[in-house]
């Protein structure tokens, strides 16, 4: 380019000399080829006058040449001038200062073709070898010898081409140059358009002369863009004072520059040589960069390039100098953002760019930035790092004019790495790698009313970015209601950070949550709008605490909960599938959905393995009676159906096993409807402990007092496995056929079954009472009487049918006409259950038969007064035959056992019974003695003596020191029919070293 502005000027003076000499000598076909020759020589470019060449001697000597061309091909230029004219002071020809008043060049077309990597290298060698690159020293001792008035370009147009860039054209170019003297002012005027925008610019040099001298001359530099590519950038100005330094160099000092309203101070300092370098300081007091940044895009699009074949942008054109520069502002304006004390610096040194921005202060805090990159590649790749300390969010989203629920202070440490210059190159390329941070941070959750619910704090919390191409990972320790939270998130950095694309498909997370109440995990997508798909794990230990601990209720009955499975969630509805449940310790599988409404709307298909609704409403198992203490009551604990309220829902239930306790059918496939606080859940036929049952039970929490109802039909169950699990109760077995219809309220166990009332009609067949076989009491009256009932779960009183209705109120089951048909034995009865005690006390009436073969009619047994007892908790009741009305009428009793047939001849109980001789001493002992003892139970401890009571229900002989009382009248057949404790089975009478008159009478009976 220095070859080419040197040729034109070459042309002007050497078109001037020889119109001096030649104008009348030679032939003008001589004179163009002459004048192209000697052009060609002195410029080293190949110029050709093609058209005709006219010359002149005055006023002034001119000439005047048509389609002149001009080649340089070791410069890639080329040239065609419509016409190029000049005219020369007739001065000159006797001087030796060429006075060159005009050189006019009339639509020229430029072409410059950009050369390969290593032509271009050859190029610069070669420009290398022969000086030092800078144009100014040469132009300026042309200028000392010669003296321009005028050098001017007419609609010339230029263009540049490239094997793999667009063509860029600059059209319309108007230039106009005057430098009439050394001394005098030197400037430069043009414009051009580019594309759609016009621009204009001119520059000026006070003295050339000063330059040479190495002494300041003033340089100004204007420039124009219509339209503006920036409000800020519609002029531009520059102005100074440069000076030529002995090294070569150029420097500008107290320079200052004006960009729309902007205005900076400048020195610099240009090093010309081999590898040109810059150095440039600019300072201001306010720079407001807004102006700079509202870029306006071009207009017209007929010139642009296809996107397939535009090459990317470059910063190539660094490559061929080196540069330093700084920036200092004392305050910065971007928008509504502010900024203090800016310290930016920037060095280019052989093809490699370093900048750092060393300080940004803006009022949310501070940050510090650095990137670099290679200069010389054709798709640049910059690599840098961002810092802060801690940027205050709530300012920091003031300063962007937007408003977030957050406090805090956000920190900033990550490296970053992207290609290209374009925005889409940007995104497409960026990599993140460090951390990102909220320090002392306090966040208010949207729609919530209690302010105790909407604050979530954060003393540290930190986001790890290991690249955007892997996930970000978020983790720290949250505060809300005083409570800690961890939360563990990952996130794909790439969606959030660079696409945020939140609000609308949703980005991939795994979420997880814990708390000292529950567990929370997610796994899925999720949106901004509040939709959420993937899987979902959610664990508490007790529900109602940790609804609780949110201010909500509802749930007292639900303890441990948890939830895994595939949910499809919005903003209002969730549905979920593939999922399992376990609601205080029930556990099921299925899927279903939610509605968010009041109340809630649930729809769910479920199958278990075992359904305890016992155990699901909340109610805990109570402790055995049999190993509860004695006389303590069963366990009562809370009854709470107020969660029904809050929902209306249908369940499709597909169990295995569906119970109550331990109560349990099936299989079983059925439905539970929940609406307005009541609960429905009907059992259709089912398998029940061999046989079948029919039920449906309802439960009613819509009131403040809960309540249920059941109505239920049993047939072929075996009631030894349902009575033990129902009640503990093992003494009864057979074939049960039963019909329920209970009702009942309250708000715990015990005050429900209190309150149940209803009826029940229960039939057992081909079964056995276990603890007693009642015809073998019979048979061994004797033995019974000598030696006491032992309760021995082994015997067993055998039975074809036994039944009973039952009328319950408040809680206690009664019934007069109770029955047993059995081989050896009949029996009628009376008694209750006390179902909110779990207790028994039943008095049956034996009828035997004529023989103990089990043939012949039934006969009385009232004579000898042995009925059975059934009393105590159900787990644990006593049955035994009460023989105290045997004892009291022993006539009676001996006439009973000779009509059972006993062999009573071969006893002496009949002269024991005489009233000759030594029967009366006993007869008065039965009489007297005896009624005493049953009366006062007067026996000596020390004797170790068992009284009747003893033998027969094995209650304690009185201490020693205890006083015989006296039985009022209407309280003695209480007393006699009390039932009393019998000893355990195994027990042994203890031997005595003297005999009672009882025990004489029993051994004198056995003799």
């Amino acid at each position: 380019m220095r070859r080419f502005i040197l040729s034109l000027l070459g042309v002007g003076a050497l078109a001037v000399a020889a119109i001096a000499i030649l104008p009348s000598l030679i032939s003008s076909d001589w004179v163009r080829a002459e004048l192209g020759r000697q052009l060609s020589a002195a410029t080293g470019s190949s110029i050709a006058f093609n058209g005709p060449v006219n010359l002149s001697a005055f006023p002034y000597l001119a000439v005047v040449a048509e389609d002149v061309t001009l080649s340089a091909e070791a410069e890639g230029i080329t040239a065609e001038f419509a016409e190029v004219s000049g005219s020369v002071a007739l001065s000159s020809l006797w001087s030796d200062r060429l006075h060159i008043k005009q050189i006019a060049l009339d639509r020229p077309v430029i072409v410059l073709k950009e050369k390969a990597a290593d032509e271009a290298a050859s190029t610069a060698d070669r420009e290398n070898q022969t000086g030092s690159g800078d144009p100014l020293p040469a132009l300026v001792a042309f200028l000392e010898r010669s003296a321009i008035e005028s050098v001017s370009v007419t609609s010339g147009t230029f263009i540049r081409r490239s094997a793999t860039n667009p063509e860029e054209v600059v059209s319309d170019v108007e230039l106009t140059l005057s430098a009439p003297d050394i001394d005098d002012e030197f400037s430069l005027s043009a414009s051009a358009r580019v594309g759609e925008r016009s621009y204009e610019t001119s520059f000026t040099i006070s003295t050339l002369r000063s330059l040479l001298e190495r002494q300041p001359a003033d340089v100004t530099l204007t420039a124009e863009a219509d339209p503006a590519p920036a409000p800020g950038l519609t002029n531009f100005e520059a102005s100074g004072q440069v000076t030529l330094n002995a090294n070569g160099s150029y420097q500008i000092r107290g320079g200052e520059v004006e960009a729309g309203e902007q205005a900076f101070s400048l020195n610099a300092l240009f090093v010309p040589g081999e590898r040109a370098r810059f150095l440039v300081d600019l300072e201001a007091d306010r720079l407001d960069l807004t102006p700079f940044m509202d870029v306006a895009p071009e207009t017209s699009q007929t010139e642009a390039p296809a996107a397939d074949t535009a090459k990317p942008a470059n910063l190539q054109f660094l490559a061929g100098f080196d540069a330093d520069m700084s920036i200092n502002a004392a305050a910065l304006t971007l928008g509504e953002i502010s900024a203090s004390d800016v310290s930016f610096s920037a060095a280019l040194k052989d093809g490699e760019l370093a900048a750092e921005l060393e300080h940004l202060g803006i009022d949310a805090g501070s940050v510090a930035a650095n990137v670099s990159t290679d200069v010389t590649a054709d798709d640049p790749v910059f690599r840098g790092r961002l810092a802060s300390k801690g940027l205050d969010i709530a300012k920091l989203s003031a300063l962007a004019g937007q408003s977030v629920p957050l406090s805090g202070a956000l920190t900033i440490d990550a490296g970053f790495a992207f290609r290209g210059l374009d925005a889409e190159a940007i995104r497409k390329t960026v990599d993140l790698a460090g951390t990102i941070g909220l320090r002392d941070a306090a966040y208010t959750l949207p729609g919530i009313a209690d302010e105790t619910m909407r604050a979530v704090k954060a003393k540290k919390i930190t986001a790890r970015i290991e690249s955007l191409a892997k996930p970000v990972r978020v983790a720290g320790r949250l505060e809300w209601r005083s409570k800690p939270v961890d939360v563990d998130l990952q996130i794909p950095a790439a969606d959030t950070i660079l696409t945020g694309n939140l609000a609308a498909e949703g980005i991939p997370l795994k979420l997880q949550v814990k708390t000292p109440d529950a567990n929370l995990s997610l796994d899925g997508k999720a949106a901004l709008p509040g939709t959420y798909a993937g899987k979902l794990g959610f664990s508490s230990a007790d529900l109602s605490a940790f609804l609780a601990g949110l201010g909500q209720g509802g749930a007292e009955s639900i303890g441990p909960l948890a939830f895994n499975g595939h949910v499809d969630a919005g903003p209002t509805s969730v549905s979920f599938q593939k999922a399992t449940i376990s609601v205080n310790g029930v556990e099921g599988a299925g899927s279903g959905s939610i509605e968010f409404t009041t109340p809630l709307k649930i729809t769910t298909a479920l199958n278990f393995d075992e359904l305890d609704l016992a155990q699901l409403a909340g109610a805990q198992s109570p402790v055995p009676q049999a190993k509860a203490s004695k006389g303590a009551e069963p366990a009562d604990v809370p009854l709470d159906l107020s969660s029904l309220r809050s929902i209306d829902a249908t369940v499709q239930l597909n169990a295995k096993k569906l119970g109550y306790g331990k109560v349990f059918a099936g299989p079983v496939a059925t439905s539970l409807v929940v609406s307005d606080g009541i609960a429905s859940l009907t059992l259709p036929e089912a398998p029940f402990y061999g046989g079948h049952v029919v039920a449906s039970l309802r439960a009613d929490g819509s009131q403040p007092e809960p309540s249920i109802a059941l109505q239920a039909s049993i047939s072929g169950a075996s009631a030894a496995p349902l009575l033990t699990d129902m009640a503990g109760f093992k003494y009864l077995e057979g074939a049960l056929k039963a019909r329920f219809d209970v009702t009942g309220a309250g708000g715990t166990t015990r005050t429900l079954a209190k309150s149940l009332q209803g009826t029940a009609d229960v039939a057992f067949s081909d079964g056995a009472i276990r603890g007693i076989d009642i015809a073998n009491v019979y048979n061994n009256l004797v033995s019974l009487m000598t030696s006491g009932f032992k309760q021995d779960e082994s015997k067993a009183t055998t039975f074809t049918e036994l039944r009973a209705s039952f009328a319950i109120e408040g809680g206690v089951a009664r019934t007069e006409d109770l029955k047993l048909v059995g081989p050896l034995i009949r029996m009628t009865g009376n008694g209750a259950a006390d179902l909110a005690q779990s207790t028994l006390n039943f008095r049956l009436e034996p009828r035997l038969v004529a023989s103990l073969k089990g043939q012949g009619a039934e006969i009385s047994t009232d004579g000898i007064g042995v009925p059975v007892v059934v009393e105590g908790s159900f787990a644990a009741p006593r049955i035994y035959p009460d023989i105290s009305d045997l004892l009291k009428n022993p006539d009676a009793a001996l006439a009973k056992l000779k009509d059972f047939g006993l062999p009573i001849d071969k006893l002496p109980i009949g002269d024991l019974l005489n009233e000759d001789g030594a029967g009366a001493a006993v007869k008065d002992l039965l009489g007297g003695t005896l009624d005493k003892a049953l009366q006062g139970k007067v026996f000596k401890q020390e004797e170790q003596q068992l009284s009747i009571e003893e033998i027969i229900g094995g209650d304690p002989a009185p201490k020693p020191d205890e006083a015989a009382v006296e039985i009022p009248p209407n309280e003695e057949a209480a007393k006699a029919d009390a039932p009393t404790e019998l000893p355990a089975n195994g027990t042994e009478v203890p031997s005595e070293e003297a005999d009672g008159p009882v025990e004489g009478f029993f051994k004198q009976l056995l003799r």
